[in-house]
């Protein structure tokens, strides 16, 4: 009999073998190195990265000694991406895998190097390694260029830019900058630190993101040249005159938060969630820039939650640490916020509630990589910020102006929303009342009238229904 099924019990279920692990990671192990030797001879390429797979966790395989094996054959580097992809998510994998690759390079140079004082091998000008830009990354590669165009500014040099557009043969070559710039806090920042403890190389991490931060970081990037430039003839830096001038004449953000344009803005809450860096820094601008209420700020970056707590503190009412998007869903239909500031997700589950959504941060759909130049850092980034925030507003005035014109939408109004039940019925005179009312106030008279219904225990929802939820909410 099937051991696994109780005797007597009619089952279908077929008879389990049982194979030791060992047995089955043996026949991986071939099968594993066969292949890197097989793309080495393909690609040519500098390096091959092994990452673990659910299967080779559950096996228990030994990876390390596979890429052991194939290194020995192999002419290209082999290394073995050591991330527990069961205890951190895709962007922690990230982070941890360009430090392995940048620890891989570096430990390969001559221990005296270490040794030596780091100002013998600094190049002679001021100049920084860029950390953390991706090609595929949120609005990275815009991103990259203004920063390129401040540094130009600034007279500092790029030594390297990784991981995109760089070289593995390179890598050697990064303690030769002066110092290290961190844009985005999810991938670089191990990299800088383990940088910072081997070599001693300072680093950056606040995203110059917003006209305050801005400041900051350009007084950050002054600090850090005149203290190196202690003992070497090279002058001090003051750049308080280049922050005054692009916050006055290249950054409109400062001019548009005072207009009339912005102050209308007053009064409207918001909802804010993305990765740590983008969510905290749009909090900070929307709070503290533009005047707006910001009701929640949230992040899926569970891992660093109390960097983003400390960020945002006294910029929200309340702060929202998940990776779960239902729970997200759930918070924005509660609160009913006039505009969402978030992921392709948020802007979701904003079009089932009607509400409009500005992306911000990565996950993200190709229209957010725009051909034409919209970076998020630096003080081109501030005029591209002040934009998505005010265009994804749905002032009252434009639905004013498609009854006028005749353009206003027709479609059947949409009674299904996160907040709601679906079991509620709304019958044809009630719909037609309900799209007689604009479309910015449409959602929330519709939430109050499902919310009395429930309440009241009732199935189908008529115009009477409507007047009563007008009557208790006071809407």
């Amino acid at each position: 009999s099937n051991p696994f099924v109780p005797d007597g019990t009619n089952s279908n279920i077929s008879n389990a073998s049982i194979v030791d692990r060992h047995v089955l990671a043996h026949g991986s192990q071939e099968r594993v190195v066969d292949n890197i030797l097989r793309k080495d001879k393909e690609e040519r390429p500098d390096l091959i990265i092994l990452t673990p797979t659910c299967t080779s966790s559950i096996l228990q395989e030994d990876l390390q000694n596979f890429v052991y094996r194939a290194s020995i054959i192999s002419d290209s580097n082999v290394i073995f991406a050591d991330v527990d992809h069961y205890q951190v998510n895709e962007i922690q994998a990230a982070d941890r895998t360009l430090e392995q690759v940048v620890r891989y390079y570096l430990d390969r140079l001559d221990r005296c190097y270490r040794q030596e004082k780091l100002d013998q091998f600094l190049t002679n000008a001021p100049s920084v390694n860029i950390i953390g830009i991706f090609t595929l990354g949120f609005h990275n590669q815009h991103d990259c260029r203004e920063l390129r165009r401040l540094l130009r500014d600034l007279d500092i040099g790029i030594n390297q830019i990784i991981p995109e557009g760089g070289s593995v043969e390179d890598l050697k070559n990064l303690p030769k900058a002066w110092f290290n710039l961190i844009p985005y806090r999810e991938v670089g920042l191990m990299t800088a630190m383990y940088l910072n403890k081997e070599y001693g190389m300072p680093y950056i991490s606040t995203a110059p993101m917003g006209a305050v931060d801005m400041a900051e970081w350009i007084r950050q990037i002054q600090k850090n040249v005149n203290t190196l430039t202690l003992s070497s003839s090279i002058k001090r830096v003051d750049y308080e005159h280049y922050i005054d001038g692009q916050t006055r004449f290249v950054s409109q953000a400062a001019w548009f938060s005072r207009s009339i344009d912005c102050q209308n803005l007053t009064g409207k809450e918001t909802v804010v969630f993305g990765d740590a860096t983008h969510a905290a820094s749009i909090t900070k601008i929307l709070a503290r820039e533009m005047g707006i209420r910001v009701s929640c700020s949230g992040t899926y970056c569970k891992h660093d939650a109390e960097w983003f707590k400390e960020q945002i503190q006294g910029f929200c009412d309340e702060i929202l640490i998940t990776d779960d998007h239902a729970e997200v869903g759930d918070m924005i239909a509660q609160m009913e916020p006039s505009a969402i500031f978030g992921t392709q997700m948020e802007r979701h589950i904003g079009k089932r509630l009607d509400i409009p959504c500005g992306v911000i941060s990565a996950p993200v759909h190709i229209q957010n990589f725009p051909l034409g130049y919209r970076p998020f850092l630096g003080y081109e980034g501030t005029n591209q910020i002040a934009d998505l925030v005010y265009n994804s507003f749905a002032l009252g005035m434009e639905d004013h102006l498609l009854d006028i014109f005749g353009g206003h939408d027709t479609k059947e109004v949409i009674t299904k929303s996160l907040s709601t039940d679906t079991g509620l019925i709304w019958n044809p005179e009630s719909r037609l009342e309900l799209s007689k009312i604009p479309r910015f106030i449409r959602e929330k008279v519709k939430i109050n009238t499902e919310k009395l219904a429930r309440q009241k225990g009732i199935e189908t929802i008529t115009v009477e229904v409507m007047y009563a939820a007008k009557e208790a909410f006071n809407s």
